[in-house]
């Protein structure tokens, strides 16, 4: 016969044994959060009822939506391809120059800002150099720059550089701080200096990621390119907003689809640059989506 143990039984023999009873704990109240519940969800619904909404336009969204549609693809004006191809590769340059130059400065800058290598009183001015670079858009960016430079090219180029050290000198530090600690302290205990320690102990071992990183940006900087050209600083997007001011709606449709294509290309070398310095081989990343999701469809 099976005896049958029940919570008084229980803290009656604990009560027995000289050890106080045990007692269900309390269910917290957790006001502090359903506090910032309730304000999160006012804010969210103040913000919706605060948009002047015109519902009878957006009934007639996909009529006018596909309106526009056919005006730009049916067909798109091919004829101006030479131009937007030219205009795509002053897109690219800008964006590759600014790539290049935001890693010169941030690689040293991202360093000094690691901890274990320098000291706060150097490492926290420069994090809180890259938080201010990150929140100001490149577009800000190159306004303010436009009594100075002209609106050039150059001054699109010096806009990504400037947005990009932000960006690149936050995911320096994160990866420098983030490697295997043991050849740091190796090189420590060998009496190397902090440039000797940077560069054999903590280099090697982040070098992957930062270089990936590095070519991340480079992907974001081509489509900040296209941005900054609707401001008039060249490239794809100067001539992408010069023919929607004037309704050339069949240059913009075919502008769009160079602007995909090529975005969607550099995505995928970069995609494969990147996978040969992590996992050490070439592989192009939509190859490898495909091939997973024909093995799982196998299996």
């Amino acid at each position: 016969m099976t005896a049958t143990t029940t919570p008084d039984a229980v803290g009656a023999a604990t009560a027995r044994a000289g050890r106080p009873p045990q007692v269900r704990p309390k269910r917290p109240l957790r006001v502090a959060r359903t506090i910032v519940w309730v304000v999160v969800t006012a804010i969210v619904v103040a913000a919706f009822w605060g948009v002047d909404i015109s519902w009878d336009a957006l009934l007639t969204l996909p009529e006018r939506l596909g309106h526009y549609l056919s005006l730009m693809f049916l067909p798109p004006a091919w004829s101006k391809l030479p131009d937007a191809l030219a205009a795509t590769i002053l897109s690219v340059a800008m964006a590759w120059f600014g790539t290049v130059l935001g890693v010169i400065v941030s690689f040293p800058l991202s360093l000094l800002a690691t901890r274990g290598l320098m000291p706060a009183v150097i490492r926290w001015p420069l994090r809180a150099l890259f938080a201010v670079l990150r929140a100001v858009p490149e577009v800000v960016i190159a306004v303010l720059m436009l009594s100075v430079t002209g609106l050039t090219a150059y001054t699109g180029a010096l806009a990504i550089a400037v947005g990009s050290i932000g960006t690149l000198g936050k995911w320096g530090y994160e990866s420098f701080e983030s490697v295997d600690r043991g050849p740091v302290e190796s090189a420590t205990a060998a009496g190397a200096s902090r440039l000797q320690v940077m560069r054999w102990g903590v280099w090697p071992s982040a070098m992957p990621d930062v270089l990936a990183f590095w070519l991340y940006r480079f992907e974001i900087n081509v489509r900040a390119s296209a941005i900054l050209g609707l401001i008039g600083a060249g490239g794809i997007g100067k001539m992408l907003i010069d023919n929607i001011q004037f309704r050339v709606w069949d240059v913009v449709g075919m502008l769009m689809i160079v602007v995909v294509v090529v975005t969607m290309v550099i995505d995928q070398l970069s995609g494969m640059v990147r996978h040969r310095i992590i996992a050490g081989r070439w592989e192009l990343p939509l190859v490898t989506r495909l091939r997973r999701r024909a093995s799982r469809v196998t299996t």
